[in-house]
């Protein structure tokens, strides 16, 4: 074959598509920002045992507050223009319900972020010499009824501000986004750190099955472990039908476009 008989056709087999790279750095992005959060957020816990034997305390629960807070925050950030900055199955659950992501990468996303959490776990246990995380738990007098409700409800709250300030943004082109992408770490960040202060003292507050699987498995701790996939699915699926089917204006067929508005494709996750 001579030289430049078909440029077209070899062009198109040396250059790849753009979604196998896509997904791949959006894993990547998924399983390096969940390691952090759990790593910072798990570790915390860890210097608080260093520094004192009883961790119960108002100052305690402060400190576990702040440190996933901006954990979260940087994780966010730093994951956000790769994977959309989920850190959290029961997130990508609620974009998923929202139809914001495809299910294939879906799927992606959680192994990446469950790995992430398991990796996180074991440094930790090697850098504490030995030491297994404790993982989550429910306080004294604490059903698991109480539990469930209380992981959806927080989660909601959570998942709710992701597709406010992160996902919804991200649809918008031009003014309508107004700041809300910069914005998107702070106030998801800021909501989990409240929520820990309200609920620390129940069951801990995961609000993430993926921060509460890595330490779960690393120390081998399964009691009551359900609660904290069973209550963030929940919250979060519900969050995400609630923003996407109620609070997005919804286009009528016959109306013409309202403004620069436009879906948030599976690619973009």
């Amino acid at each position: 074959m001579l030289p430049g008989r078909h440029p077209a056709r070899r062009a198109d087999t040396a250059v790849p598509g753009p979604l196998l790279p896509a997904a791949t750095r959006a894993a990547v992005a998924e399983f390096v920002a969940t390691a952090m959060f759990v790593f910072a957020a798990e570790g915390s816990v860890y210097g608080l045992w260093k520094l004192y034997k009883d961790t119960g305390t108002p100052g305690g629960l402060v400190a576990v507050a702040i440190a996933p807070a901006l954990a979260l925050v940087a994780a966010v950030a730093v994951a956000s223009d790769a994977s959309g900055g989920h850190v959290n199955p029961a997130v990508t659950f609620g974009v998923l319900v929202g139809r914001r992501i495809s299910f294939g990468r879906a799927v992606v996303y959680w192994a990446a972020q469950l790995l992430g959490a398991v990796v996180a776990s074991l440094l930790l246990t090697l850098v504490a010499g030995g030491t297994r995380p404790m993982g989550f738990g429910l306080g004294i007098g604490i059903h698991e009824r109480h539990a469930l409700l209380l992981e959806a409800v927080m989660t909601f709250g959570l998942t709710y501000a992701v597709y406010a300030t992160a996902v919804d943004h991200r649809s918008r082109v031009g003014g309508g986004g107004g700041g809300g992408g910069a914005m998107a770490p702070l106030a998801i960040g800021f909501v989990l750190g409240a929520n820990i202060l309200a609920g620390g003292p129940f069951d801990g507050a995961a609000m993430n099955p993926a921060r509460a699987f890595g330490p779960a498995l690393v120390g081998w701790s399964w009691r009551h472990h359900w609660v904290y996939w069973v209550g963030p699915l929940i919250g979060a699926g519900l969050a995400g039908a609630l923003y996407e089917f109620v609070m997005v204006e919804q286009q009528q067929p016959d109306q013409a476009p309202a403004g620069p508005r436009m879906p948030v494709l599976a690619e973009d996750y």
